[in-house]
């Protein structure tokens, strides 16, 4: 005689459970990761700003969070809208497998609307809050990474990261523009300084994810070019950072000329060895100067910021 089983019906999800879940899968689409590096070196381009000026009080707190916020706004519906056109690729990657739209947590149409919604914002707010010239830098930023980097350039060229990274430069541009109303040459300075960095950044990310960019027929320069073609650039385009950076002693003191000097000294060197290990057909460890290249970069702002916030003499131009 058989006895018979209870059925218990699965418990259901929670309400708060997904809330959780959905604004997790939103967030994702935004890669906050990246959005923290871009507002890093915003404040120290404010801070600049106003010393260059020629005002020795600090930028407003209200200032600061203003542009901030309309940054990672902007940024946030600049990535949004990359997902939704890279969602095909992502899929394929193991590195970008896990994010929302490549999971299906978000239906494409909605990560659409979020994004385009995240980009008037943050529009309306920087220029309600800080400038409208500071609020069309904010639109050409998002208009070129989606338009020119996502659509045109990075399934086409292994050029992709070099011309695309302007976007990723235009944070030190806003935030001066936030605070001056006028984009003048440091800005531009900072803006080439992040410009020359990107490559050596990206392009040894790549090296650890040529397989993955193989696979999704996305043409970054690891995957087209020998490693030692590859390692070659990257050293070359560390000493073109490099150089940049001296280009800001004008307008700041020993502070920033020591953190430059040392610093792209450490650079430079992590760049040579990866590309020695290369071409000797040691294993180059490429993931080593991408995560260098991040803590140089803040190293690099975070120096700008305390020379500047804290008023040293100048080198050679009086603020």
């Amino acid at each position: 005689m058989s006895v018979p089983v209870a059925h218990v019906a699965p418990t259901p999800v929670g309400f708060r459970a997904r809330v959780r879940t959905t604004v997790g899968a939103y967030l994702g689409l935004t890669k906050t990761r990246i959005i923290e590096q871009l507002l890093v070196v915003t404040v120290p381009a404010m801070f600049l700003a106003q010393r260059a000026s020629g005002n020795d009080d600090w930028p407003s707190v209200w200032l600061i969070v203003a542009t901030l916020l309309g940054g990672a706004l902007a940024a946030a519906s600049a990535h949004a809208l990359n997902c939704v056109v890279d969602a095909d690729i992502d899929k394929v990657m193991k590195r970008t497998a896990r994010r929302p739209l490549a999971k299906g947590q978000v239906p494409p149409r909605n990560a659409l609307v979020f994004g385009l919604v995240l980009g008037v914002l943050s529009s309306l707010w920087l220029g309600l809050t800080t400038n409208w010239l500071a609020a069309a830098l904010s639109v050409a930023a998002i208009a070129f990474y989606v338009l020119v980097y996502t659509l045109l350039l990075k399934r086409r060229t292994s050029q992709n990261i070099v011309w695309g990274g302007a976007a990723g430069c235009m944070p030190v541009v806003i935030g001066w523009a936030a605070v001056t109303g006028t984009v003048e040459w440091p800005a531009l300075v900072m803006f080439a300084i992040i410009f020359f960095w990107t490559p050596p950044h990206f392009w040894a990310l790549a090296m650890r994810y040529r397989e993955d960019y193989a696979a999704a027929g996305v043409p970054m320069l690891p995957v087209v070019a020998t490693p030692v073609q590859v390692s070659r650039r990257i050293v070359a385009y560390s000493w073109v950072m490099g150089a940049v950076t001296l280009l800001l002693l004008p307008v700041t003191s020993w502070v920033y000329a020591a953190v430059a000097v040392l610093g792209g000294a450490w650079f430079l060197f992590s760049a040579h060895r990866l590309h020695v290990a290369v071409a000797s057909g040691e294993d180059p460890t490429p993931m080593k100067l991408f995560h260098l290249s991040n803590a140089y970069l803040c190293l690099l702002f975070a120096a700008i910021a305390v020379d500047a916030a804290i008023g040293l003499p100048v080198l050679g131009l009086p603020f």
